[in-house]
């Protein structure tokens, strides 16, 4: 990117957005230094106007802004930064600095789908003991494909001889061990969405 940080002092304003909801959480400025340090380590960092120095959203709350992508306006002297924030954005509690809720899992259950795998990252990253989770990524590959397997078969089952609610019930427990398996790949959930979205195109043609 061309950003001109010389045009207003140093300084560009950084829109901060969910990457999932595309909400807009809060505006802060980053000069260059906040930038690299940014792309560096994934989590959004500012220059404070008010202290004159580089401040890292959350480093003091934990709720940090995780980085998924950065774009320049046409005129290269504006950002929007796209994020997975890990808890409320402004320091009075709200999810945004407007007051405004941002809950992709109420807005839409489908959403859910895309914070559940962010847990799920986050537990691959952390590997907490006692978590079930953790336990998974421990077996290792084959035991996670394993209980894909075995949790479809029981989703089979329901559909054939059981209830819908029992149906739903396995059916949620296939997609979890999914997404696990999925992370473990280096895969998110929206993958699979971007190819179903490429198969609907109607010039889409099986391999």
């Amino acid at each position: 990117m061309n950003i001109d940080f010389e045009k207003q002092g140093g300084l560009v304003p950084a829109i901060i957005q969910d990457a999932q909801t595309r909400s807009v959480l809060m505006l802060g400025y980053m000069n260059r230094e906040a930038y690299e340090q940014t792309v560096n380590t994934r989590k959004v960092t500012f220059w404070s106007r008010s202290r004159g120095c580089l401040w890292i959203k959350g480093e003091t709350s934990g709720n940090y802004l995780n980085l998924v992508d950065i774009k320049e306006d046409c005129d290269h002297d504006t950002l929007l930064v796209s994020v997975t924030p890990t808890g409320p954005v402004c320091h009075q509690g709200t999810d945004t600095c407007w007051g405004e809720a941002n809950k992709p899992a109420e807005s839409s259950p489908l959403l859910f789908l895309a914070e559940l795998q962010d847990f799920i990252e986050r537990r691959h990253e952390q590997m907490p003991e006692g978590s079930y989770t953790t336990s998974l990524f421990r077996d290792g590959l084959n035991r996670m494909a394993q209980k894909v397997g075995e949790e479809a078969l029981e989703a089979v089952i329901e559909a054939c001889n059981g209830t819908n609610e029992r149906l739903i019930y396995e059916a949620s427990d296939m997609i979890y061990h999914l997404i696990v398996l999925l992370t473990s790949k280096g895969l998110r959930i929206e993958d699979l969405a971007k190819e179903l979205q490429k198969r609907h195109d109607p010039s889409w043609e099986k391999h």
